[in-house]
């Protein structure tokens, strides 16, 4: 059925969540996505806004479960054997919509695994001629290979990475609104003036700090030495504006721990009222404008929202968004990248 071997490996991956220009909240997702062939899964079935079930925030008694069905030493969840690859980021839901798949052991060496029969899936039946990926899989893995990457989550776990961020600056109003932001999307976040006095065990939960505009480099200095003592390591953001969105997009950015040759979106640069963007699978990318006028407003603008095909991409802005000082951010489902506006 498969005589070809295809490689099968996993790697960290993230939802990004963030502020939306409506006003919505899209909720952060970390999770382990599957590398087969070298990509992530995810990308070549479609541009699918959805996570796999080894995410990192789902109790450990439950993502053991999901291994080990993987492994095909529990139950499958679905009939006829079928298994869920990529559910709903918000809600894990079948009704959502979920990726499912057929995952057997190979009947021919009884070692390997075999990924065959990918579908789009809302309910327990599955039509294969409506809603089946075709031209995807099958997949066959060799055994040792693939029960040693999923054995490895089951061995020893990795610890999970710190979605806390420790927000520096003087403006406590944007401070505050950042962090109710960012708490609503599920990143844990706290304020603070100086770090000096908090203790090494809660410094290392943090894994981002993110500096507003009016604070000096003596300040940053001393939190930076703070963090060091302790041996942690931590991403730094400078915040580009006292705009929420845009500092939401930033940090989302620092917290994305998925190799960066495994990202859809992978460059943004906002230069003569032009964006350049590069993505690396064809995917839906939005663009959106923040300014600040002469009183320090907030203006918002939808610039671009469409499917680009994989590879580099100049695209015209209008120039009533661009006016000022003004910042463009660029989001795809995993990724998101923010830009000022050089001229």
């Amino acid at each position: 059925m498969c005589a070809e071997y295809a490689t099968f490996g996993l790697a960290p991956a993230m939802r990004a969540g963030g502020v939306l220009a409506n006003g919505d909240y899209q909720v952060h997702r970390d999770f382990t996505d599957f590398i087969v062939e070298g990509r992530p899964l995810l990308f070549q079935l479609s541009d699918l806004d959805a996570v796999s079930p080894l995410a990192s925030d789902v109790p450990p008694a439950i993502f053991t479960t999901h291994v080990r069905r993987l492994l095909l030493e529990a139950e499958a969840p679905l009939p006829g054997g079928r298994f869920v690859i990529y559910g709903c980021p918000e809600c894990e839901s079948l009704e959502c919509g979920a990726v499912t798949a057929v995952i057997e052991s190979d009947p021919a060496s009884g070692e390997d695994f075999i990924w065959r029969d990918f579908a789009w899936q809302t309910q327990d039946e599955v039509d294969l001629e409506r809603d089946g990926y075709h031209g995807i899989g099958p997949f066959r893995f060799r055994g040792e290979e693939y029960r040693s990457e999923l054995g490895r989550l089951l061995a020893a776990p990795e610890p999970a990475l710190p979605r806390r961020v420790l927000l520096i600056g003087a403006r406590v109003a944007v401070l505050a609104r950042l962090a109710a932001a960012l708490r609503t999307i599920g990143i844990g976040a706290e304020i603070t003036q100086d770090a000096s006095g908090v203790p090494p065990e809660e410094l290392r939960t943090y894994g981002a700090v993110a500096f507003g505009r009016a604070v000096t480099d003596t300040q940053r200095a001393l939190v930076r030495e703070a963090f060091e003592r302790t041996g942690t390591e931590v991403v730094y953001v400078d915040g580009l504006a006292p705009i929420i969105p845009i500092l939401v997009a930033q940090i989302e950015d620092a917290l994305d721990r998925s190799p960066a040759e495994q990202r859809r979106l992978t460059r943004l640069v906002a230069a003569d009222g032009e964006a350049g963007i590069e993505v690396t699978s064809t995917c839906r990318v939005r663009l959106t404008g923040y300014r600040l006028d002469r009183l320090y407003r907030t203006h918002t603008h939808e610039l671009f929202d469409d499917v680009l095909e994989p590879g580099k991409h100049r695209i015209a802005l209008e120039a009533k968004a661009v006016k000022g000082e003004a910042f463009i951010v660029a989001r795809t489902t995993d990724s998101v990248l923010v830009a000022p506006m050089v001229r």
